[in-house]
């Protein structure tokens, strides 16, 4: 049910001074904060906010609700008649993807918060056990309409369409003939059933597993048992029965239950699936060797407390509650729902090779700055950065022949003295780590700062680390208490008598395939700025500098979210003064109170705010007398929109600035996260051009209204499909490549 804003209660977690002077960045000086000397004048005298000094109660928007908002736009996206078949089944994975993330770090720990006494109240004005129950509330219907997309819509078009998902009764005698000798053959040999009496106790669910729930009796006494069989996780989950007919693996298992139990009567099967907490939680400032107590937490990650149980809603009374004791978990946390449980197995079948059910196949192409310097075997990025910066827009600009290149050439280039490098997440078999480890092996200087607390990245960072460790690069971890999220990487190159560097600063992580699925933004230059800004950056991620200022960059968490909202509170000035105003804003969460207070304060004096965000966002636009001037967007596609935008009218001469950070208290404090300054007038074009078309009227989008309802905007009034900016990138990209 939507609430208007007066209606929500709300405790405002910071104070609201409505004075502009007294929101202003302490220790900021104009020449750090690359405000010009008149207008911070401007800034230390003005000293009231005529739109009134206090902001209303109830301006936040509650951040989980918006969250599942945010899932819901994915899952309308599977619904959509209009979304390619096998993409629509994509959608269904991906939003079962997040709901199952969602619970093992949200939900989870909002529940150790209220167990442990240290939940407070949200900004939103919910108390914890409100926003728990809203979760849970609002989580059911969703789910509930999610198998209700599979079963009544996506499977049986898949079936029009020849790839029938079926179940173990609809097969062919041939075909269960066929799954049984490869149930004996490949199956059976993993399986480990498990049974419960007083010798053997309930066994641990491991998280996300799925799990057989098993009844059987004794011919002899007429006693029954309960077992628990575990559906073998690395084992294919939709078997192929025959061309392009799938059956769930735990249906090939359950008909062959007498095969585990020999001698047993089996009276019934029921599915179950757990979600656990998996949040990690690393006391860094008592870890002397922080790896070792990461690998630490890992183990205990599998042992974490259920959150979720998932059951067949065919499920037996008693079996459901012998889990739900044995579980600990509350009847709220049960969800029954038709089989089969946990859809991300639909990400097998969207592998299919049937391009006409899936997006038209787009390949990125060699940016057009790059190619003009090809060599006989690739780009020649560091001649090309000699002439021009290069504005990189991924997956329409290619990765690999642009930052993997990049690398690359540093790597193998003998005038190349260092490199120094974040890696985030990565893929599997990298060829960045590839590169700085040939780097490393050919005598150049090699600084990689892992992050090894990337969210469910834990394992593979490590071994990354490891293994950049054995080659001979210098391995660091990032600052204690913080996680290093900044993509950041500088070459230094000996050229005649001197040293260059060259940068590149992006939005996203260094991951040759997400590089292809996600939009984002980087920057390759030999600005020597920005240059000095990497040396700097690295040198205090390495080191012991305590340097918070910096010359093209805004660095969290000391200067970033100070920085912005000192920009946002110059375009009042300049909107006062009748000098050109605004405010654009791409980001993938907007969650940050100072930041959202500053922007209903621009609102309140008339600049236009518009907000482009992909997940969460806790602003309430469209309020008279607080957000009227506020428009919020959210594009999802085919593409991952995962860029990070922050532009200025900055009274006629636009400020553009793009980089890692998100709105969120994570990224601000608890983060080291970089912007970069655009300085390029055609790169500030380009990127203002992206923005208006984001958040144009005339593009197919989302938007946001004050009661926190997204209402999808996809057609025009006549009915005709929207265009989808994704789409027009596409397009120009291929014009492009066309041109002579």
């Amino acid at each position: 049910m939507s609430q208007q804003p007066a209606e929500v209660p709300v405790h405002s977690p910071q104070p609201s001074v409505g004075s502009i002077a007294a929101h202003r960045p302490r220790a900021m000086s104009a020449a750090v904060s690359g405000l010009e000397p008149d207008i911070d004048a401007d800034l230390d005298a003005y000293d009231g906010d005529a739109e009134g000094a206090e902001l209303p109660q109830g301006r936040f928007l509650d951040r989980e609700r918006s969250w599942l908002a945010f899932n819901e736009r994915v899952l309308e996206l599977a619904e959509d008649p209009g979304t390619p078949l096998l993409e629509r089944a994509n959608f269904l994975a991906i939003f079962a993807s997040n709901l199952d993330e969602f619970f093992m770090v949200r939900v989870a720990g909002l529940k150790r918060r209220i167990a442990t006494g240290v939940a407070t109240r949200s900004a939103s004005g919910l108390q914890p056990r409100e926003v728990l129950e809203l979760i849970w509330n609002r989580s059911r219907e969703l789910m509930a309409r999610h198998a209700a997309c599979f079963q009544q819509e996506v499977g049986p078009a898949l079936a029009d369409e020849g790839i029938h998902l079926i179940r173990w009764p609809e097969l062919t005698d041939k075909e269960q003939a066929r799954l049984f000798t490869l149930f004996r053959q490949q199956i059976f040999p993993v399986l480990t059933p498990l049974a419960v009496d007083p010798a053997h106790p309930f066994p641990y669910i491991s998280g996300l597993s799925l799990n057989l729930a098993v009844v059987v009796r004794n011919p002899v006494s007429g006693h029954r048992h309960f077992a628990r069989v575990k559906v073998p996780p690395l084992l294919t989950r939709f078997l192929e029965a025959s061309p392009q007919r799938y059956v769930p693996l735990e249906d090939v298992i359950a008909a062959h239950l007498e095969e585990l139990f020999p001698g047993m009567e089996v009276l019934a099967h029921h599915m179950f699936r757990v979600t656990r907490n998996e949040d990690l939680e690393v006391e860094e400032d008592d870890a002397e060797n922080l790896l070792q107590a990461l690998e630490k937490e890992l183990l205990r990650r599998r042992f974490g407390p259920p959150v979720r149980l998932e059951v067949e809603e065919s499920i037996d009374p008693y079996v459901l509650d012998l889990l739900v004791r044995e579980l600990k978990i509350s009847e709220a946390e049960v969800y029954p729902l038709p089989g089969p449980l946990d859809l991300t197995g639909l990400f097998g079948i969207v592998s299919l090779d049937r391009p006409e059910l899936k997006y038209p196949k787009f390949i990125a192409g060699t940016h057009r700055d790059l190619s003009e310097v090809e060599s006989a075997s690739a780009p020649d990025i560091f001649a090309a950065l000699r002439e021009r910066d290069v504005l990189l827009h991924h997956p329409y600009d290619s990765f690999s022949t642009s930052v993997q290149a990049f690398l690359e050439q540093a790597a193998g280039d003998p005038d190349v003295l260092a490199i120094k490098q974040t890696l985030y997440r990565t893929s599997g078999k990298s060829p960045i780590v590839d590169a700085l480890i040939d780097a490393a092996e050919s005598g150049k200087q090699v600084l990689v700062l892992v992050e090894i607390k990337a969210r469910f990245d834990e394992q593979a960072n490590i071994k990354w680390a490891r293994k950049l460790e054995e080659a001979g690069c210098h391995v660091v971890y990032g600052l204690v208490g913080l996680k290093t999220h900044c993509k950041l990487s500088l070459v230094v190159r000996q050229e005649g008598d001197t040293l260059r560097r060259y940068s590149h600063v992006g939005t996203g992580n260094y991951h040759p395939k997400t590089a292809r699925l996600y939009e984002d933004l980087g920057l390759l230059t030999a600005d020597p700025q920005v240059g000095a800004d990497l040396s700097d950056l690295f040198n205090r991620l390495s080191g012991y500098s305590r340097r918070e200022t910096y010359r093209r960059l805004l660095v969290a968490p000391k200067s970033l979210r100070d920085g912005l909202v000192a920009r946002i509170n110059k375009e009042i000035v300049h909107h006062r003064a009748g000098r050109p105003a605004y405010v654009r804003i791409k980001v993938n969460s907007m969650v940050d109170e100072t930041v959202i207070d500053a922007l209903y304060r621009a609102s309140r004096a008339g600049v236009p705010v518009d907000v482009w965000v992909r997940g969460i966002c806790a602003i309430r636009p469209g309020v008279p007398g607080l957000s009227e001037n506020i428009r919020v967007r959210s594009v999802l596609g085919r593409f991952l929109e995962h860029s990070r935008i922050f532009a200025f009218g900055n009274g006629g001469e636009p400020e553009v600035w793009f980089g890692s950070a998100d709105m969120m208290h994570r990224n601000l404090d608890r983060r080291i996260e970089a912007l970069v300054r655009v300085t390029d007038p055609a790169h500030r074009a380009a990127l203002t051009r992206l923005m208006e078309s984001g958040m144009s009227d005339s593009t197919s989008s989302w938007h946001l209204g004050a009661d926190g309802e997204w209402t999808r905007h996809a057609t025009d009034g006549d009915g005709h499909p929207l265009r989808h900016v994704q789409e027009m990138l596409i397009d120009a990209r291929r014009r492009r490549r066309a041109q002579p």
